[in-house]
């Protein structure tokens, strides 16, 4: 093909002016398109918007330099440029304000940019060569940022190294951006001040390459002295070894009361029984042995089995709007026998993405039919199973990452060939690889798009030209080798006992948005790897660590660390255990319309059972879509009133059959009842001042009512609706 230089008006060509040692020589690739990107002309609010402003469209953020080239020179017929006399030359006059211009002064007369500008018109608008002028990478300095306290500075130097070896000092033009401004924020001049204590990071972006710096502002604050405590595994060294360095003193273990309730729940999505913690509290043997006999109890239980069935499900979509009631409860199935048999992780996702047939006999293939087309089923596999968003890149080049718009449909040509077609079966539908007509084109010019890996392949594995290709895929993607693959549902699994990921959002994995604890993360990952993907395996290893274990109650050093795990986080109770912890307090058992009646919440088979109800006032996710987004965690005035008010609760609470009326039909006494209901709810006994004032409050009235009414007071407390 032609380069698309050629088409250059004859009268551009013949105007180029002789350069001189004055004018050194401009090109658009080199000099002019990150003066573009630096002035905000191809910002999403000004001319990289979808539609571009006031007629003129370039790319977002200057990802396509040709088009944005071709648009200057070519739309309103080459208007934007004198060459004859540069300075009357719309591309120089709207910035500068010379005449009207919607989006501002950009820059003056005087500055840089309108003489590189400027030079570049009088020497004909060169484009520039690709394999010289492109930006190869990025080099920073400081590579991390220290600081002894607030109030201190650091210079940032940016250089761009180019294709032909050459180097240039960008600083002025890359942009520099803080995750945390509050924390660190960044001037004009790249400049980085640091505002308070904690951590930030510096996103350095310039034509398309990225690099990040760390910022660290320390507590100065004087008498701090590190007091080690017990490090129960590797999880507990690295997470030590970075508090230290930042001055932060982790708080210690929690009690064995709330270490039980909180393991419990976090493993099985249920409470301990009153029994259970009487046991527990009353085993001599000592704290760290008995906690980790108790969770390798817990883990592979049948509660346990539940619990995570619930949140693969949600994660795989299993709802009777996408696969009919007989398929949801099939592929629910598959899921959970999945798990009740420990399958490796990386043979579960394998089945996932290769399963063929009717999806009544395979229920795996139901992982198609929620997304049904390339593009989404690629965008779903990649954020679930790698934790890459891709969806940015279907227009664009991602303008936070690397990925492109090509690697987009690459990576979407691997399920192009994936069919649906009905069954002999109402409901069913058969998964098939189709022999025709399943090319994957590109929107630009509708090309073919051949399938390739995101990155590049660190096995023997070979891309099938035929429609099997997905197998390709399956292949590269639960590799061990995959660099992403290990990485995302370690971190994804952490945020599930500590509230939130080494990697936070923990679907959203890429260099502008780094690992709080690097080395943490890699140690889980080769953890995982090492097991062969066994995630019971990691989950024992980070509910046996200290970290995990450690109170919510903080001290002078961590009350401010939100970050890097050094005491406990309160997390409020998801919707399914929250409903299951209610009734099972309540000695009361839940009535869901559809399914048998000893159906728990976290037994219930999609949201279409008990919908518009308790459990989706209190965020359980649709399941439209796989982001861990969907479930909310959130504490609204709606819930408060749901459980002051609600008929949840309140039935519950007077259930004929629940443990209030057992308790005064057995004749307990008062100090025996209130145990019973802190037991019940909180899973502790209650403190001295506790249960005087709960004896002496059913002693002074009706007493199945009391009974009832310190139950409810119980429900909506704190210390029921968190796991602390």
């Amino acid at each position: 093909m032609k380069n698309r230089m050629t088409r250059l008006p004859l009268l551009l060509l013949s105007a180029t002016l002789a350069l001189t040692a004055a004018d050194p020589s401009v090109t658009f690739l080199r000099d002019v398109a990150p003066i573009l990107n630096k002035t905000s002309c191809t910002s999403g609010p000004c001319h990289g918007a979808a539609k571009g402003k006031n007629g003129f469209k370039l790319s977002l953020r200057g990802y396509d330099p040709q088009f944005d080239y071709e648009a200057l020179l070519y739309d309103l017929s080459g208007r934007r440029f004198n060459r004859a006399e540069p300075a009357r030359s719309l591309m120089l006059a709207k910035p500068t304000q010379s005449v009207a211009h919607g989006g501002g002064l950009r820059f003056d007369k005087k500055s840089p940019y309108y003489t590189t500008i400027y030079n570049w018109i009088a020497q004909g608008v060169p484009y520039g060569d690709p394999a010289k002028d492109t930006v190869t990478a990025l080099e920073v300095e400081p590579r991390e940022v220290a600081m002894a306290a607030p109030g201190a500075t650091a210079q940032v130097k940016v250089t761009a190294r180019f294709a032909d070896g050459q180097t240039r000092d960008v600083t002025r033009e890359a942009t520099i951006e803080s995750n945390s401004p509050t924390v660190a924020k960044v001037d004009v001049a790249s400049l980085v001040s640091g505002e308070r204590v904690g951590e930030a990071t510096l996103l350095v972006r310039y034509q398309g390459k990225y690099s990040t710096i760390p910022v660290q502002i320390l507590n100065p604050k004087p008498g701090f002295a590190w007091k080690p405590l017990p490090q129960n595994n590797y999880i507990d060294q690295h997470i030590d070894a970075k508090l230290q360095k930042l001055k932060i003193q982790p708080s210690p273990a929690t009690d064995d009361s709330t270490f039980l309730r909180r393991v419990t729940v976090d493993l099985t999505g249920q409470l301990p029984s009153p029994d259970d913690v009487r046991a527990f509290l009353a085993d001599p043997a000592p704290s760290k042995v008995k906690r980790d006999r108790k969770i390798d109890k817990l883990v592979g239980s049948p509660a346990f089995v539940d619990h995570w069935t619930v949140k693969w499900s949600d994660l795989l979509q299993s709802t009777r709007k996408f696969l009919g009631e007989k398929g949801t409860y099939g592929f629910r199935e598959w899921i959970r026998e999945s798990l009740a048999s420990n399958k490796p992780y990386d043979k579960m996702v394998r089945e996932l993405l290769t399963s063929r047939g009717s999806t009544y006999d395979d229920p795996a293939g139901n992982y198609f039919r929620a997304t049904r087309d390339p593009k989404p089923t690629m965008e779903k596999t990649t954020q679930v199973f790698l934790g890459v968003r891709m969806v940015c890149a279907q227009c664009h080049d991602h303008p936070f990452e690397k990925w492109t718009q090509n690697q987009y449909y690459q990576m979407s040509a691997f399920f192009s060939a994936v069919g649906l077609r009905p069954g002999y079966e109402v409901g069913e539908e058969i998964l098939y690889d189709q022999r025709a007509d399943y090319e994957m084109k590109h929107p630009k010019d509708s090309r073919v798009v051949a399938p390739e890996f995101l990155i590049a392949s660190l096995t023997p594995t070979k891309i099938p030209a035929g429609p099997q290709r997905r197998d390709a895929l399956a292949e590269w993607l639960v590799s061990k080798q995959n660099p992403f693959f290990a990485k995302a549902v370690a971190n994804r699994l952490w945020s599930y006992f500590f509230g939130k990921g080494i990697i936070d959002p923990v679907d959203d994995i890429r260099a502008s948005n780094p690992p709080v604890n690097p080395a943490l993360l890699e140690a889980l990952t080769k953890d995982l790897t090492d097991h062969n993907f066994d995630l019971q395996s990691l989950m024992r290893t980070i509910v046996k660590s200290r970290a995990y274990q450690a109170s919510f109650v903080t001290n002078e050093w961590n009350a401010l660390d939100a970050d890097n795990f050094s005491h406990a986080l309160p997390r409020r109770l998801n919707a399914e255990p929250l409903m299951d912890a209610v009734e099972a307090a309540a000695g009361a058992r839940p009535n869901f319309p559809e399914v048998p009646e000893d159906t728990n919440a976290s037994q219930v088979p999609d949201p279409h059972v008990g919908a518009e109800g308790f459990l989706d006032l209190f965020g359980r996710p649709t399941r439209e879509s796989a982001c861990e987004c969907e479930r909310r965690a959130d504490f609204s005035l709606p819930q408060a009133l749901n459980l002051i008010n609600g008929k949840t609760i309140s039935e519950a609470v007077a259930d004929p059959k629940g443990r209030v009326a057992k308790n005064v039909l057995a004749g307990k006494t008062d100090s025996a009842m209130v145990d019973d209901l802190y037991l019940a709810t909180l899973s502790r006994l209650p403190t001295k001042g506790e249960a005087e004032t709960g004896t002496k409050y059913l002693s002074g009235g009706p007493r199945t009512l009391r009974a009832q009414d310190l139950l409810w007071a119980l429900l909506n407390s704190k210390g029921f609706l968190y796991i602390y």
